[in-house]
């Protein structure tokens, strides 16, 4: 299959008729910033690496109360046993229970961080084991066993070690729900914690060419724990810049603060505690510096025209092609399989070899289509392929159950195909609406959200907590989850445009929506809900019923949402910027600021020797490779020249003195939105990875 063009998924429209030019998006990964807007309207950026001074945390002296506290039931503890030593006596024997009185005279000496585990004699019966252990589990809590091999097979052996959780079994998971207020377990954090404090830590998290998930996998793996620990709003791009934020359960600013100097391409700061943890979807949206290199127009009045155009009008907010997967098998086309029931169908489609991967996950690919061998195609396939491996792994269990391999998938995985193909219907709609009836007024049968409840904030959902280039992480927007009433609402809030509304004049284009198509979505009234029905039909898809038991792959179950069809960039700005040198970035970073300021400790993110980045797909994660090390901008070199664009000439090697001509862009959009998508529209040209690769080459 060739590579996804953006009219396979129903991306043709544009709203102005200006004509484009020439740019490269993302030829480096510094040229994509992008800083996450909080709900209450803050641009979040990284200002600070400092702890803060005052942590929320128990104070010295309750926490050396604390501490004496334990020392001295510590000392009771292994005092006081000559009782059960004598009562384990008569149940393991002399030669155990001496054993065991040496072990606790050893901690009693003060060896309690040296003093090793002892093993008790082999015992191949397990009934009298498991007596053994609950006889140290109900006499000697600051105690823990386990079971290991004997001398020989048909043995085993008791081990015996200090409870490191502290020697009123206060270990880890010790504490049974009775024993805890009925309150569920919690090892994310610290244990010594202020009842007055803020339980989470928020802080804000710095990555240069990393995603939201890699990111946070390495702070956990550093933290010694679960990347499902963190809470963040958004996922965002990859290949890029970003800073958004994150909050964490019960840790402390100066231990994340701690692994700044040992993190590469991540930077945390800006900390403080709260009382809540930030959950998917709490932002307003994203605020973007994009740089597009290698600027190549008619004239510079056609760069003013375009980005003029974009700033008062805006763009069709179409899905980007990040929506449906970066490799020739899209999405929508999975999604599609399963609206049909046609699960081995689509296990297919996300086990298939396709165009632009690595050597050895088309390697494993091939393999499994060849041969059908999932435990040999298991042992190839790389991990971080998430759904693939989960499939395999459940056909290996389960040989033959296409339904239960699919379900294996993380949940919000495997809606995203389902989700996908509701986008590949809503863009074709969208473009057909243009192409029908233009973008400047309203028409009869549009739909629209009641003026009588604008002051209302409309709970829609309109698409992934997400900026561009985030499709190989979990699509983080659970549509179909959200609750049947407040769907109803939102329903209730969008009407067809009548006759009356048009000779009102109350509506206006930037008020049209379409849907995301569900069992409660209302369409439009005019001859746009052809295109939902004809598509549908054309794939086999019913829109009013489902064909097999599975609900959750089923339209008639997901309860579809609303998209405004145009959106335009807020406190939109645009620059022309001149460079001799492709390999120096032409804005300043967060990181860049803080260092102007005060000398920071800055691992590059890739060794000094890949400092000549290779221009790659600004679009596919699997490609992408690293920007090299940082390099302060010359920013007097940029600064003060009078813009002289080339005319019909590609991107000089870095090594020409020649100036060349950068188009600086800022803007924010809602989360819901794809900043490609605006820029599609300023250079009227694809942002598929095929395209960008030829203004590389």
């Amino acid at each position: 299959m060739n590579s996804m063009e953006e009219h396979d998924v129903g991306i043709s429209c544009y709203i102005s008729n200006l004509p484009g030019f020439r740019g490269v998006l993302k030829q480096r990964y510094s040229d994509f910033i992008v800083h996450e807007v909080d709900s209450d309207g803050k641009v979040i950026e990284l200002s600070s690496l400092e702890a803060i001074a005052e942590e929320s945390k128990v104070s010295e002296s309750e926490s050396k109360s604390v501490q004496e506290n334990k020392t001295d039931k510590s000392e009771t503890a292994v005092t006081s046993y000559v009782s059960q030593i004598e009562s384990f006596k008569s149940l393991a024997g002399d030669s155990d229970a001496s054993r065991l009185e040496e072990f606790i005279n050893q901690i009693n000496a003060g060896g309690k961080d040296s003093v090793p585990p002892i093993i008790l004699s082999p015992d191949s019966d397990k009934s009298h084991r498991t007596a053994v252990h609950i006889f140290f589990r109900e006499n000697f809590k600051f105690l823990v066993t386990d079971t290991v091999d004997g001398p020989d097979d048909s043995s085993k052996c008791i081990r015996v070690r200090l409870n490191s959780g502290g020697s009123n079994n206060t270990g880890k998971n010790s504490r049974k729900r009775k024993e805890r207020d009925n309150k569920p377990f919690d090892s994310r954090g610290s244990d010594n914690w202020a009842d007055k404090a803020g339980k989470f830590l928020r802080f804000h998290l710095y990555k240069e060419n990393k995603d939201t998930q890699e990111a946070l996998g390495v702070l956990g793996h550093m933290l010694g724990i679960k990347s499902r620990s963190f809470g963040f709003a958004g996922t965002k791009d990859k290949r890029a810049v970003t800073t958004q934020r994150v909050t964490v359960y019960k840790q402390q600013a100066s231990k994340l603060a701690s692994l700044n100097e040992k993190l590469f391409g991540i930077k945390v700061g800006d900390f403080c505690y709260v009382n809540e943890g930030l959950c998917l979807g709490q932002l307003l949206g994203n605020r973007f510096t994009t740089t597009l290199r290698g600027v190549v127009a008619d004239s510079v009045d056609t760069i003013k025209a375009a980005a003029d155009s974009l700033g008062q009008h805006g763009f069709i907010n179409y899905f980007g092609l990040q929506r449906f997967g970066s490799g020739s098998v899209a999405t929508h086309f999975i999604g599609a399989a399963l609206l049909r029931g046609e699960w081995k169908r689509a296990v297919d489609l996300i086990l298939d070899p396709r165009d632009g991967e690595k050597y050895v996950i088309a390697k494993a690919r091939k393999y499994y289509k060849d041969t059908n061998d999932v435990a040999g195609t298991l042992k190839q396939l790389p991990h971080f392929l998430v759904a693939e491996n989960a499939v395999l792994k459940s056909l290996k269990q389960f040989p033959g159950n296409y339904l239960q391999a699919l379900k294996s998938i993380p949940r919000t995985l495997r809606m995203m195909y389902v989700h996908s193909y509701q986008s590949y219907l809503w863009n074709n709609a969208a473009s057909t609406r243009v192409q029908k009836y233009g973008t400047e007024q309203v028409v009869l049968g549009d739909l629209v959200y009641c003026k009588e409840n604008s002051s209302e904030k409309v709970p829609g959902i309109a698409g992934p907590e997400c900026d561009d280039d985030c499709v190989d992480s979990y699509d983080t927007n659970n549509e179909d989850e959200v609750s049947g009433d407040i769907h109803e609402k939102i329903n209730s809030y969008v009407k067809a445009v009548n006759a009356e509304d048009l000779n009102s004049k109350c509506y206006t284009i930037d008020d049209v929506i379409l849907p995301m198509p569900g069992s409660r979505s209302i369409y439009p009234t005019n001859d746009i809900v052809k295109v939902y029905n004809d598509l549908t039909n054309k794939d086999g898809i019913s829109l009013t019923e489902s064909v097999h038991n599975a609900k959750e792959f089923s339209i008639t179950n997901v309860t579809g949402s609303y998209r405004k069809v145009f959106q335009k960039p807020i406190d939109f700005e645009w620059e022309l910027l001149t460079y001799t040198d492709s390999n120096k970035p032409l804005v300043e970073t967060d990181l860049d600021k803080i260092g102007k300021s005060k000398p920071i400790n800055v691992n590059p993110v890739s060794p000094p020797n890949e400092q000549k980045e290779k221009v790659v797909d600004c679009i596919s994660q699997l490609e992408s490779s690293d920007d090299g090390p940082k390099v302060e901008t010359d920013h007097d070199e940029i600064a003060g020249k009078e813009v002289t664009l080339p005319h019909d000439e590609s991107v000089r090697d870095s090594s020409s003195q020649d100036f060349q001509t950068a188009l600086k862009l800022s803007f924010t959009l809602p989360s819901s939105s794809y900043a490609t998508m605006a820029i599609r529209e300023l250079l009227k040209t694809s942002t598929s990875v095929a395209y960008q690769k030829t203004l590389n080459q």
